[in-house]
């Protein structure tokens, strides 16, 4: 069952197909040692005749150098075999888990490192850190993850930028690989709501934090804003927070002083201008 799974998630066409025969790998191999050698011979003939080489033999040397890391040998093989087949695609090195993987992905240098969801979420935040701090250009893509919007949030917040959910097929896992190596991020749609609420929760915190640095208000005084926006009194707020009156005032007075304001619609207006949203 395992070797189905694996042979049929990443299949072209879709699931459960079988995996390919010897002959048709061997013809692969073969076909591919002909190109190159042509192409080789071509390169050399327009060096020697002082011309650049053609756009078509440069681009099958500009390929994008793909790491893969992955617990299940079955995966990792059949999808190494499968994008390495793919022109723009070039799969440099393939391993599990284990303590010797930081040295294998370094010493490989890919542009591309594509890991399981499995193994992602077993890696410790440090060796994904690492990885990206010794080889500058790596860019991650996850494979196989769940609809699960913790791990990708955790994820997404160590540098990783592509997803790819575990109903995907081979095709969109290259798709993917392709779009992040040119600079882009992949999302599935059935995540995307927990991203922008992500953003908005950032962008929130944000006139906060400046209110709280430029106008030196505390969090309870940012508190007393939103309520002093809605016209309520020092007794209304008291009541609403379970302050006593007393505390409300003295919370106000100390507003209108730091920010030199006369009256407490002017300190609303003020703290609009600074990017509270009251």
């Amino acid at each position: 069952m395992q070797a189905a799974q694996a042979s049929g998630w990443l299949s072209d066409s879709g699931l459960f197909h079988n995996r390919p025969s010897v002959t048709h790998h061997r013809q692969c191999i073969s076909f591919s040692l002909v190109f190159n050698s042509i192409a080789g011979k071509l390169a050399n003939s327009q060096a020697r005749l002082g011309r650049p080489m053609s756009a078509a033999v440069a681009t099958l040397h500009e390929r994008t150098a793909v790491f893969v890391l992955a617990q299940n040998r079955l995966l990792r093989e059949a999808l190494s075999r499968i994008l390495d087949k793919k022109t723009d695609l070039s799969v440099t090195g393939a391993c599990d888990f284990s303590p010797l993987s930081l040295v294998q992905i370094i010493e490989a240098g890919p542009d591309i490192l594509v890991i399981d969801a499995f193994t992602a979420q077993g890696a410790s935040k440090e060796f994904l850190r690492e990885i990206q701090q010794n080889v500058p250009q790596l860019r991650i893509v996850v494979i196989g993850l769940d609809n699960d919007e913790q791990t990708f949030m955790n994820l997404m917040r160590e540098g990783v930028l592509g997803f790819v959910l575990t109903d995907a097929s081979a095709t969109e896992v290259a798709t993917a690989v392709r779009a992040v190596a040119r600079g882009e991020a992949v999302c599935p749609a059935q995540l995307s709501k927990a991203l922008f609420l992500y953003a908005a929760r950032q962008l929130n915190q944000i006139p906060s934090f400046q209110v709280k640095t430029r106008l030196g208000f505390t969090s309870r005084e940012q508190q007393l804003v939103e309520l002093l926006a809605r016209g309520l009194t020092n007794k209304e707020i008291a009541n609403e927070l379970r302050l006593a009156n007393q505390t409300v005032r003295n919370h106000v007075h100390r507003m209108l002083r730091k920010v030199g304001a006369s009256d407490r619609l002017a300190v609303v207006e003020i703290c609009r201008m600074n990017g509270l949203p009251v």
